[in-house]
């Protein structure tokens, strides 16, 4: 799984005068829970845009004091008129104890519906899962080949081992829809064959004439 690293350093300060000062410099204070103890720190705001500014999975490697921590991302805080990166809550990843992590969804096959003529609607773009560190991984593979037109494949549908999926089971994950071109083809398909038999029986009143 990719991962990123983030060269840090302790944050000594807090409160709203040494944040401000911080952000002036380019700084953006964090802080890394789930271990052994929390630890608040600050990197560049550059050295977090390949983990914050994708929708991708990956580890964080922060790199303290010599230190360097396991971890993944939590939360993130922007400034509510300029937008800009304020906070960052990274969470530790211990070997023995499982974390709750959202990994995306990764649609493969092509559906039978959609063959069949359908539109494929995408419902959501990830789970909510509870593993060990070492399963985790970039995305969660869903196969739809077997999805029908009108069908919805449902958080209950995917197995993977290794993980406790928290989202509600009945949630549907995506679903084919039957699209107006198809709807006008059904509909006329009745109206043709209502015509069929009928121009069969006008034909040999026709001939008897």
């Amino acid at each position: 799984m990719k991962s990123v690293t983030i060269e840090g350093q302790l944050r000594t300060e807090t409160g709203k005068k040494a944040t401000r000062q911080l952000r002036s410099q380019s700084l953006v204070p964090g802080v890394i829970y789930g271990g052994k103890e929390e630890i608040a720190f600050t990197a560049p705001a550059a050295a977090f845009k390949p983990l914050v500014y994708t929708s991708a999975f990956q580890l964080a490697e922060v790199k303290i004091d010599g230190k360097t921590y396991k971890t993944i991302l939590k939360d993130l805080q922007f400034d509510k008129v300029t937008d800009v990166l304020t906070h960052v809550d990274l969470m530790e990843l211990v070997e023995d104890k499982k974390a709750i992590a959202t990994i995306p969804l990764k649609f493969t096959g092509s559906s039978k519906g959609v063959k069949d003529g359908g539109k494929l609607i995408v419902k959501m773009k990830s789970l909510k899962v509870k593993t060990l560190p070492k399963y985790l991984k970039e995305n969660i593979e869903v196969d739809l080949t077997n999805l029908e037109l009108n069908g919805n494949i449902r958080v209950e549908d995917v197995k993977v081992d290794n993980y406790e999926i928290l989202n509600s089971p009945r949630i549907p994950l995506a679903s084919v829809v039957t699209t107006r071109q198809l709807r006008q083809e059904e509909a006329a398909a009745p109206a043709a064959g209502a015509a069929a038999p009928a121009a069969a029986k006008a034909a040999p009143a026709k001939a008897a004439k």
